[in-house]
């Protein structure tokens, strides 16, 4: 026990050294598969300059924005804390939103090594093509773990470290910064690639399929370079910002209750940051499962991830045994460590309940996908109102289980039972990760087969393998959303610990009387008004980002009907299209349409805390309104979207008529309609709950 205490985030750090190490060895595994022919290499090499030049154009906006919101925030926080906790504070911040960064460039960069490799895996069998794109996205996971441990942990050794704290208060604000730089980013990623892809798939739709009749990813459609290009900035990008900020932000939560609640007893926070580091060894070892089964691609991925938190929850149990020895506090009858423990198995199974779940809403061989299908065969109206009724519908089960979650969790442990489930549930993200990446790399892999004119079973591999994707895709949305959900009480507990703690000191500097807790009831006006105002900010959101997916899709669709009727030789292959084009519309409309949305859950803790008659009570009433309406629109949305796209699938695949059927056409509209619900604002809700509770801790000594 004592030498976990003194070197465990070590340990730690050096398991998350392991999860990088595995990655490199699968990207060299990967950059060393064969790239097949020229024509694909070509094609690859297009989308990889599209994503390339996207990126770099996203970084030096969102750098803009952080430098400024680094010296609001150095400034800020140095006039009401000190100077040296406002340079820590803004010094994390930096970190949280450059890791965020890399991050995003590291999964674009990965996915575009995958994805032509994945389609030359295809011309072999499904198994090949499967190892290949699962290998991507396993890099993208355990890079993206490995690299939140590190700087989690790195940044708060060293924050300690300098201020040299027996309360570590200092270090933990300037973690809050980390949190704050990863979940910003993390909107602008998620909101900036979600405009785009979104934004150039309905466009290429629209046109393609629905007016000219073309194939998906057909080279005749200007637009399709910019389709696939968008997999990779939104899906991959967009993706690794947010888990990576997920899992930091989580992480960083668990430490804050533990510092609250158990101050002097550091074996609390170590223990999180010990989950998080066994959880890459059971990770990699999923990941090895995956490769050598050889069970059929849906089945190998759930029972990999299955695998997974069987191991996990086999490790943790001797760690938890370790370090909590003795009887508990709340129920001295028990060992310390069955409290402990129980909470790490409920946010283990968690994460296989959340997959099972929405396999079950967006898996083509199940009643919901089926029902919008069939739907489909009476027109564009019912496959629109069979749509929506199943994301409603997955709203329930979720629900149900976070709730159930957080009342054992916090039975056994009260607060940090909760915060030890969330920690425990995102310990796995290397694995699911790997599933959320192997969707756009098959999605671009089908892409190339179609593009390289490959024979059509070279296709058919990729579309079987593309709609587990997207089934995989939704997964871990609905993973990450939900780790959200059995965080709301972690987060408005660490404001209220933090909002009392502070009123204390403060009374302490000042002379006054100790300040009793702020009562948040729900019969006071004040509170009702803030959870009114934070109920709708999800919907404004949302709103934001649908406007500017339609109004950049609109400005493809234009492009695309201008370029057919200037070139009427592009149907017939005498004339090449002008892809470049549109990869240029939506890059500059996905910059431009980001930043108001990603800036509005800011605005909006800004001015519920400096309006009079407000303050610290509405804005505990925000946070816990955004919460609940961001939980349930983020689940519908995500469901939704996944379940359209699929049943267009189910029907290409020769059912209710198949491809060019009227039931066809209307499925295809469905899936236009789910494409900015399931990538583009379903996702980015996630990040915008985390930024909405961090700048609230933050902003505490500003304004209370």
């Amino acid at each position: 026990m004592e030498f976990l205490i003194q070197n465990g985030i070590f340990v730690a750090l050096a398991l998350g050294l392991l999860a990088i190490a595995v990655a490199v060895i699968l990207a060299l595994k990967v950059r060393s598969a064969d790239t097949g022919t020229d024509a694909m290499r070509e094609v690859a090499a297009a989308i990889e300059e599209g994503a390339k030049a996207y990126l770099s154009r996203q970084i030096k906006t969102i750098s803009a924005i952080a430098v400024a919101l680094f010296v609001l925030i150095f400034i800020a926080k140095g006039l009401a804390s000190g100077w040296e906790t406002g340079g820590a504070t803004a010094l994390g911040f930096v970190i949280g939103a450059s890791c965020s960064l890399l991050a995003g460039f590291i999964g674009m960069r990965v996915a575009v090594l995958a994805n032509v490799r994945t389609t030359q895996a295809a011309t072999i069998g499904a198994q090949p093509a499967l190892r290949m794109a699962f290998n991507g996205g396993a890099v993208t996971g355990l890079l993206v773990v490995g690299l939140a441990l590190l700087a989690v942990g790195g940044f708060y050794l060293g924050a300690d470290a300098y201020f040299a704290q027996a309360d570590h208060k200092k270090a933990l604000e300037a973690l809050v910064g980390l949190a704050l730089g990863a979940s910003l980013i993390s909107v602008f990623a998620r909101l900036g690639g979600g405009i785009y892809t979104k934004a150039a798939d309905v466009g290429a739709d629209l046109v393609g399929k629905i007016e000219q009749n073309l194939e998906e990813d057909d080279p005749r459609n200007p637009a399709t370079i910019a389709d696939n290009v968008g997999d990779n900035v939104g899906d991959c990008a967009g993706m690794a910002a947010d888990v990576f900020e997920t899992f930091a932000v989580s992480l960083i939560g668990s430490v804050l209750v533990a510092a609250l609640y158990f101050n002097g007893q550091p074996q609390y926070i170590i223990f999180p940051f010990l989950l998080c580091g066994l959880a890459v060894i059971a990770s990699v070892i999923g990941i090895i499962f995956i490769n050598v089964g050889g069970l059929k691609p849906s089945s190998a991925l759930l029972v990999g991830v299955a695998l997974s938190a069987v191991i996990a929850g086999l490790l943790f149990l001797p760690l938890s045994m370790t370090l909590f020895p003795g009887m508990d506090q709340v129920f001295p009858e028990r060992p310390e460590w069955v409290c402990i423990y129980v909470p790490t198995l409920v946010g283990l199974a968690m994460t296989f309940i959340t997959v099972m779940i929405t396999n079950y809403y967006t898996a083509t061989e199940f009643a919901p996908v089926r029902k919008i299908a069939k739907a489909s065969e009476t027109g564009h109206a019912t496959n629109i109102i069979a749509g929506l009724a199943v994301g409603l519908h997955a709203t329930l089960l979720p629900v149900f289980f976070i709730g159930s979650s957080i009342l054992v969790s916090y039975h056994f442990h009260q607060l940090y039972g909760v915060a030890i489930a969330v920690v425990s549930m995102l310990s796995l993200s290397g694995i699911i990760i790997s599933l959320d990446a192997f969707g756009p790399i098959t999605d671009n892999a089908g892409g190339l087969a179609v593009m390289s004119k490959l024979p059509k079973e070279v296709r058919k591999i990729t579309d079987e393998l593309d709609a587990i994707g997207n089934t995989m895709k939704a997964v871990t949305k609905g993973y990450a959303i939900a780790s959200a959900g059995l965080a709301a009480l972690v987060l408005f507990r660490s404001y209220v610990g933090e909002l009392q703690a502070h009123r204390v000191a403060y009374a302490g500097l000042h002379n006054l009387p100790v300040p009793l807790p702020i009562d948040f009831k729900l019969d006071d006006p004040i509170i009702l008004i803030g959870l009114f105002i934070g109920g709708v900010l999800p919907f404004l959101f949302v709103a934001n980002t649908m406007d500017a997916v339609g109004k950049a899709a609109g400005a493809v669709v234009l492009e695309v009907r201008r370029q057919i009727k200037a070139k009427p030789g592009i149907l017939n292959h005498t004339e090449k299209p002008e892809y470049g084009t549109c990869v240029d519309i939506v890059t500059k409309a996905a910059l431009r349409e980001m930043i108001f949305p990603a800036l509005l859950p800011i605005l909006a803790v800004l001015l519920v805390a400096g309006t009079p008659h407000l303050g610290a009570k509405a804005l505990g009433g925000v946070l816990v309104g955004t919460i609940i309406t961001g939980l349930f629109i983020a689940i519908s949305l995500t469901s939704s979207g996944g379940a359209w796209d699929n049943a267009k699938k189910f029907i290409e695949e020769g059912n209710y008529g198949g491809k060019g059927s009227p039931a066809h056409a209307a499925a295809v509209t469905g899936d236009t309609v789910g494409d900015p619900y399931k990538d583009t604002s379903g996702p980015a809700i996630n990040p915008m709950i985390k930024v909405v509770n961090i700048v609230a801790i933050l902003i505490i000594p500003l304004f209370f």
